[in-house]
C-alpha cells in the first residue's frame, strides 16, 4: 500500500509538469487560446504600449519581427474601435505563430479561451495563487481512482482465473490493463520529457 501511495504522489506531481509544459496536445491548445498566457501577455502589452513583457515568449532571432509588428499594432489600432479590434487580432495570431514555431511545434490558429483543458486551467491558477496544493490533490485524486479501479477488477478476476479458459482470459486482460496503467504512470513520473513531449533518452530513472 505504502509503494501505491508513493507512485501515486510521485506521478501526480510529474504529470502536473507534464501536462502544463511538455504535452504536445494540451500545451499546444493552451498557447493556441485566446484565454492562454500568450496572448493575456500581449493584451497587457498592448494597453501599456511596451513590447518588452511579450519578447519572451520568442527566441531572440525573431525578437524584431515581434517588435515590428508590434509598432505596427499600436499604430493601427489608433484608427478606431474596429481597426483596433482587427490589428489586436493580427498581432496576437502572428505572435503566437512565431512562438509556435520556434517551439517546433504546428500553428493551426487561434482557439476560445473554453478550449483550454481544465487541468491547465488549474495548473495556471496555482501559478497565480502561488500554491500548488490544490493542483497536486486534483491530479493525485485522479490517479488514486484509475489506479484503485483496475486492481479491484484485476483482483476480483484473478479469484476466478482458473475456473475457465475464459474466466482466465478476463482475468489477463484486466491484469494487463492494471500493470501496464501503473507502468505508464511510473514512466511518466520517471522519465524527462523536453518540450512538446520530446522524451530525452538516457533520463529515464529507476
Amino acid at each position: 500500500m505504502r509503494t501505491i501511495t508513493n507512485l501515486i504522489k510521485l506521478t501526480a506531481s510529474a504529470i502536473i509538469g507534464i501536462a502544463v509544459w511538455f504535452s504536445p496536445n494540451i500545451a499546444g491548445a493552451h498557447c493556441d487560446t485566446l484565454a492562454g498566457p500568450v496572448v493575456i501577455t500581449a493584451k497587457a502589452a498592448l494597453e501599456k504600449s511596451d513590447v518588452t513583457p511579450v519578447l519572451k515568449w520568442v527566441k531572440k532571432e525573431n525578437e524584431k519581427g515581434i517588435r515590428e509588428a508590434f509598432a505596427k499594432t499600436l499604430a493601427v489600432r489608433k484608427q478606431g474601435k474596429e481597426a483596433k479590434e482587427l490589428a489586436d487580432m493580427y498581432f496576437f495570431e502572428t505572435l503566437v505563430r512565431i512562438h509556435r514555431a520556434g517551439e517546433g511545434a504546428p500553428y493551426t490558429g487561434l482557439k476560445p479561451g473554453e478550449d483550454i483543458e481544465p487541468i491547465i486551467a488549474e495548473s495556471d491558477k496555482a501559478l497565480e495563487s502561488g500554491s500548488v496544493d490544490n493542483l497536486i490533490k486534483d491530479v493525485t485524486d485522479v490517479v488514486a481512482k484509475g489506479i484503485r479501479e483496475k486492481f479491484a477488477h484485476a483482483k476480483e478476476t484473478k479469484k476466478h482465473a482458473d475456473d475457465s479458459v475464459e474466466a482466465g482470459r478476463e482475468y489477463v486482460e484486466a491484469y494487463v490493463v492494471f500493470t501496464h496503467y501503473v507502468e505508464r504512470l511510473y514512466n511518466d513520473a520517471t522519465t524527462k520529457i523536453e518540450h512538446h513531449g520530446e522524451v530525452k533518452t538516457g533520463e529515464h530513472h529507476e
